[in-house]
């Protein structure tokens, strides 16, 4: 038996989560964690996550911080609009994204689907060397257009100055479906919403050459059949051979109402309409893009209230859905709170300055044999050491009255301990792991954390 997955099925999947995270009135908590303040390996070389139960844990161990995700957004792959460039034209016979992209965006932070793909004479592909830009070609936002070199372009929707600082990435950038009245839109957002009402439905994009054929001494006529109207297009010959077809100028050419539709022609060759969404392109620019992936975005700045190290690195990002408040009766209440500190720690009888440990320092209870690194020594709140165990330590409870000593030289005497942070660090669902180079922290330094899942 063969089967896939449709795109709809994943944007499904995708829509509900994005409207879970979204909605003011949903339960569930969502963060982005960062923990693991040791090295991976004797090389601090990255390895790879595995999706076990084990690796799962493993990540808990080292949790140190959480944020509350406060940003989310649709996102694909960003393809920048370069002079010289081939890019290819939309088609719905495209699986995933063609090795040239289909849609760009430009330095004005605009994207634009490629309608037609530039050609010359024998059909060769050209490369684009004018900027897709609707108001340099003097035309609607609404409207289609095309450029010297051959190409046709259609604005899609651009991009806000708060969603580029959010969402738009080396990599990513952002995109959405505007659903919301034009009464309540931002200048972007009611731009977004003219190009999505200005669609128009079942539009014939293109015509795919599926045998050029052979004897040709004149372009032969297309004539579009089909449930729509208004479609039309003209062939180019070379060679006898039929090379590229291409919508007629105007944008009324590519006709409208079309679900199914055959292009007919006289002798050997075979011509294949390409029909666009039903509802017209860039009136879902969401299934446009074909969009698989989800982006959320935090920025811890400093120590967040003191929620976050500063004297650390991290080098593990994940996250998590739903942590329980420490010490309450599972299931707990929920975790509502903006940021946390999560490590375990214990207090000394000494002042933490007295007693010479050192952050990453391993720590090991005298009576107890347990062991720790060490991730943050809190001198102005109690004497603090905030640490954390994994599988390189001897797991377990550090004893009150028990002596401690650093792999260094620190010493000292656990006045009380081993408490727990605000969270239980082990509740809820962990939904993402990444690990990564280490990131090194400081008081004036904000993060700008983002997290990219793919269905």
């Amino acid at each position: 038996m063969s089967a896939i997955v449709t795109d709809p099925l994943k944007k499904y999947y995708q829509t509900l989560v994005f409207n879970e995270i979204s909605s003011s009135t949903d339960s569930n908590e969502f963060f982005i964690g960062i923990g693991k303040s040791d090295d991976y390996n004797a090389t601090d070389t990255v390895v790879n996550p595995v999706r076990t139960l084990q690796e799962e844990r493993e990540l808990r161990n080292n949790l140190s911080s959480i944020k509350k995700i406060t940003a989310q957004s649709f996102v694909v792959p960003r393809y920048n609009w370069s002079s010289g460039a081939i890019y290819s034209s939309w088609s719905d016979n495209q699986t995933g994204y063609p090795t040239n992209s289909y849609y760009v965006l430009t330095e004005d932070n605009e994207v634009y689907i490629c309608l037609k793909q530039g050609k010359s004479a024998t059909g060769a592909a050209n490369t684009s060397i004018v900027k897709p830009s609707y108001s340099d070609a003097g035309v609607s936002e609404t409207s289609s257009f095309e450029t010297s070199d051959g190409y046709v372009w259609k604005l899609c929707y651009a991009i806000s100055a708060g969603k580029a600082a959010d969402f738009l990435s080396a990599t990513y950038m952002p995109v959405q479906d505007i659903t919301i009245d034009s009464s309540s839109a931002n200048t972007f957002e009611l731009q977004q919403l003219n190009v999505q009402n200005g669609s128009t439905p079942g539009q014939i994009i293109g015509v795919e050459i599926v045998d050029g054929g052979t004897g040709y001494t004149s372009a032969p006529v297309i004539t579009f059949k089909g449930n729509g109207s208004g479609a039309s297009a003209t062939a180019t010959i070379s060679g006898g051979t039929i090379v590229k077809v291409e919508m007629d100028d105007d944008s009324a050419s590519l006709g409208s109402g079309y679900d199914f539709a055959s292009a007919t022609i006289s002798g050997t060759g075979s011509l294949r309409p390409i029909i666009g969404p039903r509802d017209g392109i860039g009136k879902s620019p969401i299934n446009d893009l074909k969009s698989s992936s989800l982006m959320f975005n935090i920025r811890p700045d400093g120590t967040e209230g003191n929620t976050f190290n500063v004297d650390n690195d991290f080098r593990q990002i994940s996250f998590l859905k739903n942590l329980e408040l420490t010490d309450s009766a599972a299931p707990g209440p929920l975790f509502k709170g903006t940021s946390a500190n999560t490590n375990r720690y214990l207090t000394l009888t000494g002042t933490i300055t007295a007693s010479g440990f050192a952050v990453d320092e391993v720590i090991t209870g005298g009576t107890s044999g347990v062991t720790a690194y060490i991730d943050e020594l809190d001198s102005a709140n109690g004497n603090k050491i905030w640490f954390h165990q994994n599988s390189n330590n001897v797991a377990g409870v550090f004893t009150d009255g028990e002596s401690i000593s650093g792999s260094a030289s620190g010493s000292g005497t656990v006045d009380s301990g081993d408490k727990y942070s605000t969270i239980d660090i082990y509740s809820g669902d962990l939904l993402y792991i990444e690990n990564r180079s280490r990131v090194i922290r400081s008081a004036s330094q904000q993060e700008d954390i983002k997290i990219v899942i793919t269905v």
